[in-house]
């Protein structure tokens, strides 16, 4: 089973309490997501391979930790996931950037794939799937498994907020997907929104609301 993370912090306590106000205005919310998703990234990424090497301090030679390999790789799941990539970014400068945008098919009401651009070598990368809410679980579901149909093996999944249901889906489709979430919310309503949650986080993030 896939190890699930929720973050207990003082600082990201206090940011989630004000992305949650539904009088936190468009720019501020925006500001918040970033700031969240750099805290999360921390510890996100702590068991990212390194490798000892040396570099020339003014005084001497220094044993220092690089990371080893390729870095990270972030995808976002349009629109929303969009919103953590600068912090992600803060943190990781040298990641590459992916896409993947997901629709609901009418009839069958399943994701569908309506864009894909990914970094041509992210098989050989860690990839963080960003998405700020864990509902119901079938975008992020649906995206990982486009992620591994592509050769992706390292998937972690980062989101603010997410719901049991969410968790549960995610967990059943990829045990080996470790998710990590600012806050593990009570339930999702009967419109399929997380309670107590925060509205609708593509809407407050781009002002669409």
């Amino acid at each position: 089973m896939s190890r699930l993370f929720v973050y207990d912090h003082p600082l990201i306590h206090h940011k989630l309490a004000e992305l949650r106000d539904k009088n936190t205005d468009n720019a501020r919310f925006r500001a918040l997501i970033g700031e969240i998703a750099t805290l999360m990234c921390y510890e996100a990424t702590r068991d990212l391979p390194t490798a000892e090497c040396e570099v020339e301090t003014p005084v001497a030679t220094a044993k220092v930790f690089r990371l080893n390999g390729k870095s990270p790789a972030i995808v976002p799941i349009l629109r929303a996931g969009l919103g953590m990539v600068e912090g992600v970014l803060s943190v990781i400068p040298e990641a590459k950037v992916g896409h993947i945008g997901l629709a609901r098919d009418p009839e069958t009401l399943q994701p569908v794939e309506y864009y894909c651009k990914l970094p041509a070598d992210i098989s050989e990368r860690e990839v963080l799937v960003t998405d700020p809410m864990l509902a119901t679980g079938g975008s992020a579901a649906a995206a990982v498994r486009f992620l591994k149909e592509r050769g992706c093996r390292s998937i972690r999944l980062l989101s603010i907020i997410a719901a049991p249901e969410g968790v549960a889906h995610m967990q059943s489709e990829h045990p080996d997907v470790d998710i990590y979430v600012a806050a593990m919310d009570e339930r999702l309503n009967s419109h399929g929104y997380i309670v107590p949650g925060l509205g609708d986080a593509g809407d407050r993030i781009f002002g669409t609301d």
